[in-house]
C-alpha cells in the first residue's frame, strides 16, 4: 500500500473543501484573495504530491514550484494579517522595510528553485548544491512564516485572539513539522521518508483549525457556514467511533489479564458499555449542551451585539412612552415581537401588573403569595419558554403555569428581570408572527436585556418614590399649621362646652348640642395626638365586619343618597384596627355618596370568597373612565375635588388595605356608577 499517495490524497480533499467555502463566501476583500490563493496552492501541491508518489508526475521543478507558491501565500497572508493587527508604528515599519526584503527574497528563492533543476541536467557537480540550497531556502521559508505568526498573535489585541488562535496553531503546526522535516534532511543529507509520508496527514489535519479562525474572523470577510445538525451528528459519530474503540481495547485487555474469568467480565464490560453509550446517544439533556458548546465555540453569532445594544439602549432612553412600555418594546423587540405586559415585585414578595403594551391586562393585578411562576422564577432566575414547556416540561422541573397566565392569549416568553441578583420583576412577551423559536443565543440576549432594563426600572421607581416623600415632606410642613388651627378650634369647642351649662333655654337642644362638641372636642383631641406622634390607631384587633359597617352606614345616613347595607348572613371577621377600617370604609362611602345624584343609590355588600372577606360598594353615579382610574384614582395627591380636596383618602384607603395583606380594586364604566371592591383576610371565629 503507498502511504504517501492516501496521505497527501488526504490533504488534497481537505484542502479541496476549504478552497470551495472559500471561494464561494469570498466578499472580495484582499485578505480573503490572499487566503484562497494560499488554501488553492496548497490543494495543488496536495494534488501533484499525491501523483508523485504514484510516480505519475517525476519533474522536480513543479513540486517545487507548486511548494514555493504555497508558503508564498500563506506568508504573504500572515504578513498581511500582521498589519492589518499591528499598531500604526508597527504597521508603518512593516510596510518600509519587511515588504521589500521578502519581495526580493521570494525573487531569489524562485530562481534558486526554478533554475537548480535546470542547472543539474548539464552538470553533475550541481546536484549537491541543488539539494542544499533548496532544503536551506524551504528552511528559511519555514523560519519566516512562524515569525510572522508570533508577530500576529502578539500584535493582536487580547479580545482578538480568540478569533486567530485556531490559524495560529493550524498553520503553525504545519510550518513547525515542515522545519523538522527540511532541517533533517539538512542535517543528514537526504530525506526522511516516514516523515514526508506524514506530512499530507498532518497538513490535512490543520485544515479544520484553520475554517475555524476564518469563520470567527470578521475582518476577513469569509462568512462560512456550516450546517449545525451536520456539524453535531459528526461530532456525535465520530465521539461515538472513538467511544466504542476506547472500549473495544478496555475489553481486549480485560480479556488478556482476566484469566479464567477473562471472557465472561468482557461480554459483561461490553454489554455495560454499550447501554452506557446509547443512554448517552438518547439522552436530550446531552445533545442539547452538545449543540449549544458547538454552537459557542464554532459558529458566528446571530447577532451583530453592537447594533442590537445601541438598538435597546436608544428604545430605552429616546421614546415618549413611559418607562415600563419602553422596557416591554425595547425587550421584546428583541425577538421580533410587538409587545407584552410587565410585572414588578411588591414588597411583600407578590408580583403587581404594572404595565402592557399590545397585549390584554391579566384577569388579577396581584400574584397569590406562593403563586407557582413566581416561585420557579425566584428560585432559577430562568427565561421560560411556554412552547418548550408545553413540548417537554421535564425542563422546567417544578414548574406549572398558574391560571392567570394561561389565560393570557399569546402568551411565549417570561424573561425574568434580575437586579442585584434578585428577581425585580419579569415580563411576558406576546408571540412573534416571524420568529417562531429561540435558540441559546436568543435566552443569552434577553437575559443580558433583561438585567439592563431592571436596572432603568430601579431608577425610575425610586425617582418616583423620591417624589412622593417630597410631596408627602411639604404635607407634613402644612400639617404643623393644620394642628395649631385645630388647636384654636378645639379651644373654641371647649369654651363652648363649660359655658353652655349656664346659658342653654332649650334643654333637649342645648344638651344634644353639648354631646356633638364634646365628641368633637374628643375626636379632635384624638387627631392632635395622632400626627404629634405619626401614628395611627390602636393597633390591631379582632372586628365583626358586619358591626362595623352597620355602625359606618348608620353615621352616612343623614347624607342622600342614603348607603342601604344588604344584610350578612354569617359574621364574617377580620384584624385591623377598628378606627382606621371604619375610617376606610367611611371615605369610600362619602366618595360614592358625592358621585350619585340625591335619587341614586349606594349598596354595600358582605360576602366570603375562599379566605376573603369582601366588601363591595357599588353606585349609579356618574362613574369613572378606564385611564383615570390607572392613572389618576389611586396617585397621591391628585383631586377632583378643587381646594376641598387633598388628594390622599383613596390612595391611603389601599395603602391601609394593602398592610393588612388585602387589596382594593375598582370596576366602573362612565355614566353607569363604580363597585369599589375591598378584600380582607378571613379571620375565623373563636370557640
Amino acid at each position: 500500500m503507498n502511504i504517501g499517495f492516501f496521505s497527501y490524497l488526504f490533504a488534497f480533499l481537505a484542502y479541496a473543501a476549504l478552497t470551495a467555502l472559500l471561494i464561494t463566501s469570498w466578499r472580495g476583500r484582499t485578505l480573503g484573495r490572499l487566503l484562497i490563493l494560499a488554501s488553492s496552492f496548497s490543494t495543488l501541491w496536495a494534488g501533484i504530491s499525491a501523483l508523485s508518489a504514484l510516480s505519475l508526475i517525476t519533474f522536480p521543478g513543479i513540486m517545487q514550484l507548486l511548494e514555493l507558491g504555497r508558503d508564498t501565500f500563506w506568508c504573504l497572508f500572515l504578513l498581511k494579517s500582521v498589519q492589518s493587527n499591528s499598531s500604526q508604528k508597527i504597521g508603518r515599519l512593516l510596510r518600509i522595510t519587511p515588504i521589500n526584503l521578502f519581495f526580493a527574497f521570494l525573487v531569489i528563492a524562485g530562481i534558486i528553485t526554478v533554475l537548480l533543476p535546470l542547472f543539474a541536467v548539464f552538470t553533475s557537480n550541481v546536484g549537491l548544491i541543488n539539494r542544499d540550497a533548496t532544503l536551506g531556502i524551504w528552511v528559511a521559508f519555514n523560519i519566516i512564516a512562524l515569525l510572522l505568526l508570533e508577530q500576529l498573535f502578539r500584535n493582536s489585541a487580547v479580545e482578538q485572539r480568540w478569533a486567530i488562535k485556531h490559524l495560529c496553531i493550524g498553520i503553525g503546526c504545519t510550518f513547525a513539522y515542515d522545519f523538522f522535516m527540511f532541517a533533517d534532511a539538512l542535517l543528514f543529507k537526504q530525506l526522511n521518508p516516514a516523515l514526508w509520508n506524514a506530512r499530507g496527514i498532518v497538513n490535512g489535519l490543520m485544515v479544520p483549525l484553520i475554517a475555524i479562525s476564518v469563520a470567527r474572523n470578521p475582518k476577513w470577510s469569509l462568512d462560512i457556514y456550516i450546517s449545525r445538525n451536520v456539524v453535531f451528528q459528526s461530532i456525535t459519530l465520530m465521539g461515538a467511533g472513538i467511544y466504542l474503540l476506547v472500549m473495544a481495547s478496555a475489553g481486549y485487555y480485560i480479556r488478556f489479564y482476566g484469566g479464567s474469568w477473562g471472557s465472561t467480565l468482557q461480554i459483561a464490560f461490553l454489554s455495560g458499555t454499550g447501554a452506557l453509550l446509547l443512554i448517552i446517544l438518547f439522552s436530550g439533556t446531552i445533545r442539547a449542551k452538545l449543540r449549544v458548546f458547538l454552537s459557542k465555540h464554532f459558529f458566528n453569532y446571530k447577532y451583530d451585539y453592537r447594533e442590537e445594544w445601541l438598538r435597546f439602549t436608544q428604545t430605552l432612553a429616546e421614546s415618549d412612552e413611559d418607562v415600563p412600555v419602553r422596557v416591554i418594546r425595547a425587550i421584546s423587540v428583541l425577538v421580533n415581537s410587538t409587545g407584552g405586559s410587565l410585572w414588578i415585585r411588591r414588597d411583600g414578595g407578590q408580583y403587581e401588573f404594572n404595565s402592557s403594551l399590545n397585549m390584554p391586562e391579566p384577569i388579577i393585578g396581584i400574584t397569590a403569595e406562593h403563586d407557582p411562576l413566581c416561585s420557579f422564577l425566584e428560585k432559577n432566575q430562568w427565561l421560560v419558554d411556554l412552547d418548550e414547556y408545553r413540548r417537554n416540561p421535564d425542563l422546567y422541573e417544578g414548574f406549572s403555569p398558574p391560571g392567570w397566565l394561561t389565560a393570557i392569549p399569546n402568551a411565549w416568553l417570561i424573561v425574568p428581570l434580575l437586579f442585584k441578583t434578585k428577581v425585580f420583576g419579569f415580563i411576558i412577551i406576546s408571540r412573534s408572527q416571524s420568529q417562531r423559536s429561540i435558540n441559546w443565543e436568543d435566552r443569552d440576549l434577553l437575559k443580558m436585556a433583561g438585567q439592563q432594563a431592571a436596572s432603568h426600572l430601579a431608577q425610575h421607581l425610586s425617582e418616583k418614590a423620591l417624589t412622593q416623600a417630597r410631596q408627602f415632606e411639604a404635607f407634613n410642613r402644612l400639617s404643623a399649621y393644620v394642628v395649631h388651627d385645630l388647636k384654636n378650634i378645639l379651644a373654641q369647642q371647649s369654651l363652648i362646652v363649660s359655658n353652655a351649662e349656664r346659658h342653654k333655654h332649650k334643654p333637649e337642644f342645648v344638651d344634644d348640642v353639648i354631646s356633638t362638641v364634646r365628641n368633637s372636642v374628643k375626636r379632635m383631641t384624638n387627631l392632635m395626638e395622632q400626627m404629634k406622634s405619626g401614628m395611627r390607631g390602636s393597633g390591631s384587633q379582632r372586628i365583626d365586619l358586619g358591626l362595623l359597617l352597620a355602625d359606618v352606614t348608620t353615621t352616612h345616613a343623614t347624607r342622600k343618597p342614603a348607603p342601604e347595607l344588604h344584610p350578612v348572613p354569617n359574621k364574617l371577621f377580620v384584624h385591623a384596627d377598628k378606627e382606621q377600617l371604619a375610617t376606610v370604609f367611611g371615605h369610600i362611602i362619602q366618595n360614592a355618596q358625592d358621585a350619585t345624584p340625591n335619587d341614586g343609590h349606594v349598596i354595600i355588600d358582605i360576602t366570603r370568597i375562599s379566605d376573603q372577606a369582601v366588601v363591595e360598594v357599588k353606585d349609579n353615579g356618574t362613574g369613572m373612565d378606564q385611564e383615570f382610574i390607572k392613572q389618576r384614582l389611586f396617585h397621591p395627591f391628585d383631586s377632583t375635588k378643587g381646594l376641598t380636596g387633598m388628594g390622599i383618602g383613596v390612595y391611603e384607603s389601599r395603602e391601609y388595605i394593602r398592610s393588612l395583606n388585602g387589596d382594593i380594586s375598582v370596576t366602573s364604566t362612565p355614566g353607569e356608577g363604580s363597585v369599589f371592591r375591598i378584600t380582607l383576610p378571613y379571620a375565623k371565629p373563636t370557640e
